[in-house]
């Protein structure tokens, strides 16, 4: 478990979708670029079997994690994490809304 003071640090923010594409070799992986506002970031996202027509998300505003350290999937470097939920058992779901860009998650 975490502390509240470990949870305080995280921060999330709105970020709109402004761009979806394609990563050749992964069968999971779109990148996404995201609009917090002030700047841009590049999101890696295994999201891809949920969405058909990968350009329906874009346009779309949703909570990002954006402190995480950089990660390097497929050669490519994501810089947030996109929250939504889903499983096995359970419809895939983004947490849209309609927060400005770079807006913090309290």
């Amino acid at each position: 478990m975490i502390t509240m003071d470990d949870f305080k640090k995280v921060e999330i923010q709105i970020g709109e979708i402004v761009s979806v594409e394609h990563i050749e070799g992964s069968d999971k992986l779109l990148k996404l670029k995201v609009n917090f506002g002030d700047y841009e970031r590049q999101v890696l996202s295994g999201i891809k079997v949920y969405f058909p027509d990968p350009q329906a998300l874009v346009g779309k505003r949703c909570p990002f994690v954006t402190n995480l350290a950089p990660r390097v999937m497929m050669g490519l470097e994501s810089q947030a994490m996109i929250l939504a939920t889903g499983g096995v058992d359970t419809p895939f779901a983004l947490f849209e809304t309609t927060g400005t860009p770079g807006d913090r998650v309290k």
